[in-house]
């Protein structure tokens, strides 16, 4: 049964689904409806939802490679020059898609675009033309990877703190020869919140390793400033000196 197929209500009258012409339907639309007719219009949508789920980016790929093959018989592969670009004028013109979806549409296309050309082009011939080597899905995915870390970070930070035990005050006036030989305090944390502590300091632990990992030296080179770099060369030494000293802690526990 097709999806633009109607559907039968219970006494017999006809309800169409022509998801051909597709319109925003409102509750008031439908809410008299028979519960059989419901579902067979959910059904209806649901099966053209599948039919066409992944025909928008199929499509919006092969505009992509039009352009491309364009741009390489007019020699002009970064698309600046007059002749390509009337010819781009042209095809939007006759495809009659205009207005937001018409942008829409040019956003997706220049992200495939983006992806196809240094599938097509060589290393060299992309730093020749002053193009990135990383492709928009590339840098796409190192986002979302940068993104999930530094949120992991904030999360693993949050119950670090938490769980971790608090630190005893120093008690006022001068420190007296009883007060040097004291025990140090004990722990009075129950023992399940001493294991999370111990599973949230691992958690963070590796979750700064992930947003260190992060940092890429290349948009460091190219991209920052003099002044950018200094201040991330401050914070990086910032880094190691405390990994150094907290180092230096483990290693003497672990030795005694």
């Amino acid at each position: 049964m097709s999806s633009s197929e109607v559907v039968r209500q219970g006494g017999g009258g006809l309800v169409h689904v022509d998801v051909s012409s597709l319109v925003t339907l409102d509750l008031k639309d439908i809410e008299n409806e028979p519960g059989s007719a419901l579902v067979s219009r959910g059904a209806a949508y649901a099966r053209e939802y599948a039919r066409i789920e992944d025909k928008p980016a199929i499509l919006a790929a092969n505009i992509a490679v039009v352009m491309l093959a364009l741009r390489k018989k007019h020699d002009d592969w970064l698309g600046q020059l007059g002749p390509y670009r009337e010819d781009v004028k042209e095809l939007y013109s006759q495809s009659g898609v205009q207005g937001d979806q018409l942008k829409r549409l040019k956003g997706n296309v220049r992200y495939h675009m983006g992806n196809l050309a240094r599938r097509y082009l060589t290393a060299r011939e992309l730093r020749a033309l002053g193009l990135d080597e990383a492709s928009p899905l590339e840098k796409q995915r190192d986002r979302h990877a940068t993104t999930a870390a530094i949120l992991g970070a904030v999360a693993a930070s949050s119950a670090a703190s938490e769980s971790a035990p608090a630190k005893p005050s120093k008690p006022a006036g001068k420190t007296t020869a009883k007060s040097k030989n004291a025990e140090p305090p004990t722990d009075q944390r129950r023992p399940g919140l001493v294991v999370r502590a111990t599973a949230d300091q691992l958690r963070l632990a590796t979750v700064a390793r992930g947003v260190i990992e992060q940092l890429d030296p290349e948009v460091a080179l190219t991209d920052m400033t003099d002044g950018q770099r200094d201040a991330l060369d401050a914070q990086l030494q910032q880094m190691e000196s405390h990994l150094r000293r907290l180092r230096k802690q483990l290693k003497a526990r672990s030795g005694a």
